[in-house]
């Protein structure tokens, strides 16, 4: 995605130059953007590939890590949240991600797609199936933060949180590492498909609303655990699929990039599957179905920065270590801290992107086969990972805490006990996952 950005940069320099050049000579010297229909049906695919990593994937991943009781409830409030993302991406998400304006923040020139037509064109793809492509991700990201407020958040507060999260954390964050003009886009940081923009910033924002929270009912003496990992290994395919689209379709092109990508994802998350399970029975476990669904989401994580940057053999080594990194964040980290991050959204998203954010900055190396020019020089590269890793956390952390009090004061956040013990599914919507 970064290479596309580059590429549409470049243009809009070259456009800077005709524009002082006499009206009838700009028409005959700008050249009129062509849609390519291959790259565009490939960006249709990919971004019904990422609805599909939403709905059913992390319905089905989140919901069968859930107990049953809260089943219903927790499919409920990934997939309005999706709806309330996609919606409000429309009216001003698009235009403060990827409008023309500062460091921090796009303009508001295109509030509900104001100026875009079926003839504008982002690229070699039209603009109306960039902003498709873009809103998923903005859906997910949304999602992925309630895995560390599921079973005991109210609807009614996700809804509130949604809308200003995404305004003030979600598309700020986005314009300042894809928009041409963003900060870190203008630093040269890498992220091909969302390490930072995705990962860090859901993981980050889960951990500080599960804190703000507080705990489950009986966390952590009573015994929770997920009621099916049969859904969640359905939903963890579906992810792995979907993350095709996510991950090679960011290359916004049918082009060698995007089938790097694709490869990349491939070995990456197969690595991770095993890393987990190797390092489970290094630690005297058995290989599990969960620690292989949960090291193919770690390996996925780990790899989106880097699909793009790494070449396949950096992208096992990142895979594996991010595996085994997440692993020991969620079974030693976790319950040292004490804190109730529901479904490892921040051990798995957030130390999972961390990882890959910086690792980027390594395999990015030729000498590793990555795509680097022979002339990269990894330590700078470092500093500007860790630097937008930083403002990440930095600004996702204050973001969130504004969103989640705001929710608070408007909704009361948090079910009643009696609500969590009889479960979500009933309390909040009146149904039941299992009539049996």
């Amino acid at each position: 995605m970064k290479h596309a950005f580059r590429t549409a940069g470049a243009l809009a320099l070259g456009a800077v130059a005709l524009a002082a050049l006499p009206a009838w000579a700009q028409a005959a010297a700008t050249p009129k953007p062509v849609v390519n229909s291959g790259d565009a049906a490939w960006m249709l695919t990919s971004t019904l590939l990422v609805l599909l990593m939403i709905l059913p994937g992390l319905a089905l991943f989140y919901g069968g890590l859930t107990r049953a009781k809260n089943m219903l409830s927790t499919m409920t409030q990934i997939g309005a949240a999706a709806c309330l993302a996609m919606l409000v991406w429309v009216a001003w998400g698009y235009t403060m991600a990827f409008g023309d304006g500062g460091s921090f923040v796009g303009g508001f020139g295109k509030l509900f797609m104001a100026g875009v037509t079926p003839d504008s064109v982002s690229g070699t793809i039209p603009e109306y199936v960039f902003a498709c492509f873009q809103m998923t991700f903005a859906a997910i990201t949304l999602a992925l933060v309630l895995g560390g407020t599921v079973e005991r958040m109210k609807f009614a507060a996700v809804m509130v949180f949604g809308l200003i999260w995404l305004t003030i954390v979600y598309f700020p964050i986005a314009h300042m590492v894809w928009a041409p003009g963003g900060l870190f886009f203008a630093m040269g940081a890498l992220d091909f498909a969302g390490g930072t923009v995705v990962h860090i910033n859901a993981g980050v924002s889960a951990l500080v609303a599960a804190l703000i929270l507080g705990k489950r009912i009986g966390y952590p003496i009573e015994r929770i655990v997920p009621h099916s990992l049969t859904l969640t290994g359905v939903g963890t395919g579906l992810l792995w699929v979907g993350w095709f689209g996510f991950n090679a379709g960011s290359a916004l092109a049918a082009n060698g990039s995007a089938g790097l990508a694709m490869i990349n994802t491939f070995v990456a998350t197969a690595a991770a599957a095993l890393a987990w399970m190797l390092v489970e029975r290094v630690n005297g476990h058995k290989g599990s179905a969960l620690g292989f669904c949960s090291g193919i989401v770690a390996g996925l994580v780990a790899v989106t920065p880097a699909a793009g940057n790494s070449g396949p053999f950096g992208a096992i080594v990142l895979g594996a270590v991010a595996s085994v990194v997440c692993f020991y964040a969620v079974t030693v980290l976790k319950p040292r801290l004490g804190y109730d991050d529901s479904l490892d959204a921040f051990g798995i998203h957030g130390i999972g992107g961390m990882i890959g954010a910086i690792g980027t900055a390594i395999v990015y190396a030729p000498a590793l086969g990555g795509p680097g020019k022979p002339d990269y020089a990894i330590g700078g590269q470092l500093g500007t990972q860790a630097a937008a890793v930083l403002t990440t956390i930095v600004w996702a952390s204050i973001g969130t805490v504004i969103a989640i009090y705001v929710a608070r004061a408007l909704t009361g956040l948090r079910v009643r006990p009696e609500v969590e013990r009889e479960g979500l599914d009933l309390g909040e919507h009146g149904e039941r996952a299992y009539d049996h």
